[in-house]
């Protein structure tokens, strides 16, 4: 198997360097592009369109959400992993809805960082899981009730398997339907909620209490 190439960008060179060392041990990582700031990372993805980029919030002349912003704006595919020293909450929030795939805290252990890129490698979300129960209690009260009730009871169930990270195929057979219906059902969620991908179907899902935790 190919190592996951990915980008880091991060405005301390020990943090880009030490993550470097670390990810880079077992071989299933190749770090091919370092970036201090926003406006360097977005050039690095061009250039070398790696598979995954670790972002940082706190950058110069380009934060990292404008980077990630600016990334989306311009459709890029790559998958966008937010590593970061902010664990509010809105922090998280904001990410997702500019179209992170995942959120890491730096002081996390480094297997969950490693877990947390394969993750979104592999077409998964990924939120650090002690920002699951404060992201919970803050966003409990926040209902849609307007849009959930124009879901049908099956594109709730579908949605809320979104949102636990299953491809279209799992769902299909969970639900025992087949996966153009699952097609289907995906497509009318996402206009009936306002997203245009499943991370940000997902984050809609905790939003409204549909689901538990990512």
């Amino acid at each position: 198997m190919e190592p996951i190439r990915i980008i880091i960008a991060d405005d301390h060179m020990m943090v880009r360097e030490g993550l470097k060392q670390l990810l880079e041990l077992d071989g299933s990582i190749e770090v091919i592009g370092q970036a201090s700031e926003g406006e360097k990372c977005l050039e690095l993805v061009n250039k070398l369109e790696p598979d995954v980029v670790l972002l940082d919030i706190n950058m110069p002349n380009m934060n990292g959400l404008q980077a990630l912003q600016k990334m989306r704006r311009t459709n890029t595919k790559q998958k966008v992993l937010m590593l970061t020293i902010h664990n509010e909450v809105e922090y998280l929030l904001r990410a997702v809805e500019l179209g992170a795939n995942g959120y890491v805290l730096k002081d996390s252990e480094s297997e969950v960082l490693k877990k947390a890129i394969f993750t979104v490698f592999n077409g998964d979300t990924y939120i650090e899981p002690t920002l699951t129960p404060e992201m919970k209690e803050r966003l409990k009260d926040k209902k849609s009730s307007s849009i959930n009730e124009a879901l049908t009871k099956r594109e709730v169930d579908v949605l809320q398997l979104i949102a636990e990270g299953l491809f279209n195929k799992e769902i299909a057979y969970r639900l025992n339907i087949s996966e153009k219906t699952v097609k289907n059902h995906v497509s009318n969620i996402f206009k009936k909620i306002g997203v245009s991908d499943r991370t940000q179907a997902a984050v809609y899902a905790i939003r409204n209490n549909l689901v538990d935790m990512l």
